[in-house]
C-alpha cells in the first residue's frame, strides 16, 4: 500500500526528476531516488507501486511544475493581441522551461523510455495531447493571431530550440534565440 505523505510523495518526485536527469532512465530506482530526497534507504518504495508508477509520476509532477504562475497569466491575459506581443509571450515560455533545465531533461529520458514501455507511453501520450489541446484552446480563446495549426508548429519549433539550449548551449546565443523566438511567431503565425 502506497504512504499518502503529499508533502513527501513530492520531495521524492521531484528528486526523481534530478536523478532522470543526471542518470536517465535506466538510473531512475528507488534507491538513487532516496540518495537524492536524502531519505532512509527504502522510502520510495514504500511510495511507489513501481518504477512504471515513478516514471509516470515524474512525467506528470514535471508538466505541473511548468506551469506559468498566476501573475504570468494576469498578465498574458491583459497584453495586446498581436504578433509582437505574441512573440514576447513565447520568450517568456522558453525562458521558463529553460529556467527548469532538469525537468525538461527528465521529460526527454521519458520520452526516450516510452517507446521502450507501452504504458508510459499511453501515459505520456495522452498528457502531451492534452496540453497540445489545453495551448490550442487557450490560444483560440486569447485572441491572439493564428490559427491552431500555427499553435501546433510552435510547439514543434520551440521545443526543438529548447532542447537545443539545452543539451548544446554555446550552439546559439541567449541574442540568437530571442530572434530565433521572434522569427518563428512572425513567419508561422499570420497578421490579423
Amino acid at each position: 500500500m502506497a504512504r499518502r505523505n503529499d508533502q513527501r510523495r513530492a520531495a521524492l518526485v521531484d528528486a526523481a526528476i534530478e536523478v532522470l536527469a543526471r542518470e536517465g532512465a535506466r538510473g531512475l530506482t528507488f534507491r538513487a531516488v532516496d540518495a537524492e530526497a536524502a531519505v532512509p534507504v527504502g522510502t520510495a518504495s514504500n511510495y511507489f507501486a513501481s518504477r512504471d508508477d515513478l516514471f509516470t509520476q515524474a512525467g506528470a509532477r514535471v508538466y505541473e511544475r511548468l506551469q506559468p504562475d498566476e501573475a504570468t497569466i494576469a498578465r498574458q491575459q491583459a497584453a495586446d493581441r498581436d504578433r509582437e506581443t505574441y512573440a514576447e509571450l513565447m520568450r517568456e515560455l522558453v525562458g521558463r522551461v529553460t529556467s527548469f533545465r532538469t525537468g525538461y531533461l527528465a521529460l526527454l529520458e521519458l520520452r526516450l523510455e516510452a517507446s521502450r514501455r507501452p504504458e508510459l507511453r499511453k501515459v505520456l501520450t495522452e498528457r502531451v495531447r492534452a496540453d497540445v489541446d489545453a495551448n490550442v484552446a487557450y490560444h483560440e480563446a486569447s485572441g491572439l493571431p493564428g490559427d491552431a495549426t500555427a499553435v501546433k508548429l510552435l510547439i514543434l519549433t520551440l521545443n526543438w530550440l529548447i532542447v537545443e539550449q539545452l543539451t548544446l548551449p554555446d550552439v546559439f546565443t541567449e541574442e540568437e534565440r530571442e530572434q530565433l523566438v521572434t522569427a518563428a511567431v512572425e513567419r508561422i503565425v499570420a497578421a490579423k
